[in-house]
């Protein structure tokens, strides 16, 4: 079974994120781009996993890229984050593609897609969005 098969399987209700490779498995139950947000935070070493998530947009797809990620496969993937992925030759499979990434209340864009929207690269794109999340966070 192949680490992107092995991901997709644990890829239950609860669990918004499997990150495999070989024997080593890393199951998240943070939702949107939290899991990857904190492994990079954490300085933790993802080259060569394969990915399954509920949902990727470009936010998740530059990160997945910054992280060095060989495969995903996406339930819900927007087409930006498509791209993305397909164009820095990772391999992505998915349940369902999309215009866009819809934020919680379905009433707009995620925002973390909206800060995104312009950037390509993802050395530029995880302070941009740690600082969309922190100004997040101070609005609560």
């Amino acid at each position: 079974m192949s680490d992107l098969e092995k991901a997709k399987d644990l890829l239950t209700d609860g669990v918004s994120c499997v990150a495999v490779r070989g024997e080593d498995i890393k199951i998240s139950h943070q939702t949107g781009i939290a899991p990857f947000m904190n492994y990079i935070a954490q300085g933790v070493d993802l080259k060569g996993y394969s990915v399954a998530d509920k949902i990727v947009g470009k936010a998740a797809a530059l990160l997945f890229v910054k992280c060095g990620i060989v495969s995903v496969y996406a339930v819900v993937l927007s087409e930006a984050g498509r791209d993305v992925l397909q164009q820095n030759g990772i391999a992505v499979s998915y349940g369902e593609l999309c215009d866009n990434i819809i934020n919680r209340k379905g009433d707009d864009i995620c925002p973390m897609e909206k800060t995104v929207l312009e950037v390509d690269d993802p050395e530029v794109a995880y302070p941009l969005l740690r600082q969309t999340i922190e100004r997040l966070k101070s609005k609560q």
